[in-house]
């Protein structure tokens, strides 16, 4: 006897329903998480135009067919293109993400929130040419700060209690279905219509992890931020097309989401959605580094000048017992690595790497994960005194939604009875209880970034706008993107 599934379409999944409802209706009164997304806004733009000195990331950029104009299309800030917005969030959410430089949010799921500024920029900026072109009004800076809060804070909230990791599934899949929530919404999408978009975000397929560990690590985990974003953009203009959505993409039996890659298991939620995301973000103020090493690398740099003599040689390095990483549970998982490392992409995803550069430079920077630096036998010979020692205080104080921490801890033993100071840091200097040692050098990595691009006027013009926030806000999108032509 077949047992039949009702062909009764269900209301739509509670989840769908509480995004929609959250970006339309939300009313952000924070003005720390404004204040905030400012510094966000600053940094991600400002990580994007250091990669374009990196050719690998240069060669993915542009139109899809080369050549191709687009009458009030989107521009790609630090290059002269002006693409349609779907390419344009890929462009710029490939650019952000692809020196592993721009905000991290740790939880039961790590990620990126600033890597939807891709879609949202774009679409922002499409929409206001667009209008401009039409007699209407732009959009406002003020609405990519309001779509940034809420993106970071659908991304966060879901990862607060989720690991798609364990299931095998990359994080990129949270910017998708939050970048097209309040893409849709910034498109003057109705509660609908956004339901239908993001459905069709959880339908799709996803991107596997298989590009961020070994053996496989590579360049993948640079672009599938852009990726994603772009993809966010497709289905968010598709929906207002009246394309239809799934209600029960989720938690229809045997197809949707839950059953098919999440084990059966229902989303769990620690809080509802509001800005708490934003406000609790981690910046990579310091180092273009996997975060759960940040902490790891300024120990590294501590230890500098009291060990750097003592290790600046093979021989002298021999004369090393070992290296203890005291660390917790989630850099274990993700970043302990022995062995060959590959290439740039593998090497920013090793805590011993990055660990050893440290020590041997009391540096760490992009370029440091490239080839002519890791052939230098130091590095290896380092790594290979190494040992990642998990403490459990460090993995609970990781997980504690009051503090968490991203702690780590190293030590050098020498085979003659000495050795070094044992240096601890609890939280990097992007995190919120570093706010205020952390947002000047925010500043001043963003001035750097700039000047890689612009000559000093339009750095000036540039930095004006960005470090006003009324000024900043009230900006016309295209105005303040119109600022970082080249």
């Amino acid at each position: 006897m077949s047992s039949h599934i009702s062909n009764v379409r269900p209301a739509p999944d509670q989840v769908l329903v509480d995004i929609a409802d959250y970006v339309l209706n939300y009313k952000i009164e924070s003005s720390e998480a404004y204040d905030t997304a400012r510094n966000c806004l600053m940094d991600t733009l400002g990580c994007g135009l250091e990669a374009l000195s990196y050719p690998a990331c240069t060669k993915l950029m542009g139109p899809i067919v080369p050549g191709t104009v687009v009458p009030n299309g989107a521009k790609v800030p630090g290059t002269q293109f002006q693409l349609d917005p779907i390419q344009a969030a890929f462009n710029i959410g490939a650019m952000i993400r692809w020196l592993d430089f721009n905000d991290t949010w740790l939880a039961a799921e790590w990620g990126h929130p600033s890597d939807n500024l891709g879609g949202i920029l774009a679409t922002s900026d499409w929409i206001s040419r667009t209008r401009v072109a039409q007699g209407k009004a732009p959009l406002t800076v003020k609405d990519v700060l309001t779509a940034m809060i809420k993106a970071h804070e659908i991304q966060g909230v879901l990862a607060l209690e989720n690991s798609f990791n364990r299931v095998g599934l990359d994080h990129v899949i949270l910017v998708k279905v939050a970048s097209t929530a309040v893409v849709t919404g910034l498109l003057g999408g109705t509660k609908d219509e956004i339901i239908n978009a993001v459905s069709n975000a959880w339908v799709d397929g996803q991107a596997l992890r298989t590009y961020r560990h070994a053996p496989n690590t590579g360049s993948r985990k640079s672009w599938a931020a852009g990726d994603a974003t772009s993809r966010a953009v497709r289905l968010a203009l598709m929906a207002m097309k009246g394309e239809m959505g799934y209600p029960s993409a989720l938690t229809a039996k045997t197809w949707g989401f839950y059953d098919v890659s999440f084990k059966g298991q229902a989303f769990k939620f620690q809080r509802p959605y509001g800005s708490y995301v934003m406000e609790q973000v981690l910046f990579k103020i310091s180092f273009p580094a996997e975060f759960h090493a940040q902490t790891a690398v300024e120990c590294a740099l501590t230890l500098h000048p009291q060990i750097g003599e003592r290790i600046n040689t093979l021989e002298k390095i021999d004369q090393i017992e070992k290296i203890v990483i005291t660390t917790h549970e989630s850099a274990i998982r993700i970043i302990d690595k022995t062995g060959p490392l590959a290439n740039p992409a593998d090497r920013d995803h090793c805590i011993q790497y990055m660990s050893a550069i440290g020590l041997l430079k009391g540096n760490l920077t992009a370029a440091d994960y490239e080839d002519d630096v890791a052939s230098d036998p130091r590095v290896d010979a380092l790594r290979a005194k190494m040992q990642c020692v998990e403490k459990a205080e460090y993995t609970k104080d990781y997980l504690d939604p009051e503090k968490r921490s991203i702690a780590n801890a190293i030590q050098v033993f020498f085979k003659d009875g000495t050795k070094s100071d044992n240096v601890a840091v609890e939280y990097p200097i992007g995190h919120r209880r570093r706010r205020g040692e952390g947002i000047p050098e925010l500043v001043k990595k963003f001035k750097i970034n700039l000047a890689r691009r612009f000559p000093a006027k339009q750095q000036a013009a540039i930095l004006a706008v960005c470090e006003n926030q009324k000024t900043l806000e009230a900006t016309p999108v295209h105005e303040f993107v119109n600022l970082f032509e080249i």
